[in-house]
């Protein structure tokens, strides 16, 4: 009873983080893509009128809620520093703080069942922790020193070089951990990158330019330009941040033998249709970019599209000359040559592998309730889920997660061959 309450416990913290980190999330990257469309969106005001004699670069009309708004931009700072000034940082905090809580409370906590694969690596707990959390460490490092050298004054080479490690670092992760925690630790080294920018470029600053105008001196522009030029590094991470959010939902992506070149895939098609937003924003349509951006991703959908499988006639039983007695073991090894596709013994695997998370009462330690509320513990319930355990356990491989039950190949068969005798 009290591991089930830490568990349900543990459950009700999963909801409550995640629901603040999605609330987060929204004003962060709504803000960011608002204030990218500004700054593509105004217009630099006639020459010798007020607003350009006052320094302002650009102005823009538009009209929201009832009210109109006209937003200004000052080239480098207004020549007296308001008394009331809105600092945008505190939605970036929230939204990396909540996401790393969400590392602890889902995966962390969980190591062994979410982050670790003897299939893919045979690591120990800590040993799967230190990588996610090196992960983090390792890209921000990495991702700060090419922005600080010669490269990042190169913008479209620092793009490319930049997407190059995203994707070698899915590769590394792929081939440590599960599939569905390498994508999530790619996110979040993607989010930590961005929440950097925020904490120890734009902020400071912004804060020096606050604090020259305070003692009377000019700002320098270079501080505005620096961080105009991390906030656009946050905007095009965005849509691929976003995806990797969602991820660990489409399990034919992070389970397949070639995960690591989907996430790729992906970022680059994210990427390419939020450079033609930016673009559309700023008065260019190049129709070019998203249709490159769909061309990959329907590429990605045809190249893992799962293999139509072919019917089979229901063979005999043959367990029963095992006697009673018999183990799904012996059952599998006394039926590789003809795979049987009797309800009896599917549930008996089932039992083993899958209903020990996917129960009314799971038994698996960190689970208090059934994954995505898919129970299987009797007949009925495994025939009203077979297309989902058939996709899942059959054709993806994605279950059980980091197949912490150890189901072998030929019991999956057995799965495959009663799914296309009928699943009866």
């Amino acid at each position: 009873m009290d591991a089930l309450l830490v568990s349900y416990g543990v459950e009700w913290l999963n909801l409550l983080v995640r629901w603040l980190h999605l609330i987060t999330g929204i004003a962060w990257i709504g803000a960011s893509f608002y204030f990218v469309w500004l700054d593509n969106s105004i217009r630099p005001p006639k020459p010798g009128s007020d607003l350009a004699n006052k320094g302002v670069s650009g102005e823009l009309w538009a009209v929201h809620g009832g009210g109109f708004y006209n937003p200004q931009k000052y080239l480098v700072a207004p020549a007296e520093l308001p008394a009331d000034l809105h600092w945008f940082k505190w939605e970036a905090y929230a939204t990396w703080l909540s996401g790393f809580a969400m590392l602890f409370i889902v995966y962390y906590f969980n190591a062994s069942a979410m982050m670790i694969n003897k299939d893919v690596a045979d690591l120990n707990t800590w040993q799967a922790i230190g990588v996610g959390l090196g992960t983090l460490v390792v890209g921000w490092t990495v991702y700060d020193l090419l922005c600080r050298s010669p490269l990042g004054k190169r913008e479209g080479l620092l793009g490319i070089v930049m997407y190059l490690f995203i994707v070698a670092a899915a590769y590394v992760l792929t081939h440590l951990l599960s599939g569905r925690a390498a994508y999530i630790h790619v996110g979040a080294m993607i989010g930590t990158m961005m929440v950097g920018n925020v904490l120890m470029v734009i902020i400071p600053g912004q804060r020096k330019l606050v604090e020259a105008m305070r003692v009377g001196k000019s700002p320098d522009p270079i501080y505005g330009k620096k961080a105009k030029q991390r906030s656009v590094h946050n905007n095009y991470f965005t849509l691929p941040v976003l995806f990797i959010m969602i991820s660990n939902h489409y399990g034919m992506t992070y389970s397949h033998p070639y995960n690591w070149l989907i996430l790729a895939a992906i970022i680059a098609a994210g990427a390419l249709i939020r450079h033609f937003f930016n673009l559309r924003h700023a008065g260019r349509v190049s129709l070019g970019y998203p249709i490159a951006g769909v061309a990959l991703l329907l590429i990605v959908a045809i190249a893992i599209a799962p293999k139509p499988i072919q019917p089979v006639a229901p063979v005999a039983p043959v367990a029963a000359a095992a006697g009673a007695a018999a183990t799904v073991g012996a059952t599998v090894a006394a039926t590789a040559a003809a795979p049987v596709a009797d309800m009896a013994h599917i549930q008996e695997i089932i039992g083993q592998r899958c209903a020990t998370c996917h129960s009314a009462q799971p038994t698996q330690p960190g689970f208090a309730t059934a994954p995505a509320g898919v129970m299987l513990q009797t007949p009925d319930l495994i025939r009203q889920h077979a297309d989902k355990i058939y996709q899942q356990a059959v054709q993806l491989k994605a279950m059980p997660l980091a197949n912490m039950t150890h189901i072998t190949d030929e019991e999956r068969a057995l799965i495959g061959a009663w799914y296309a005798a009928g699943a009866k």
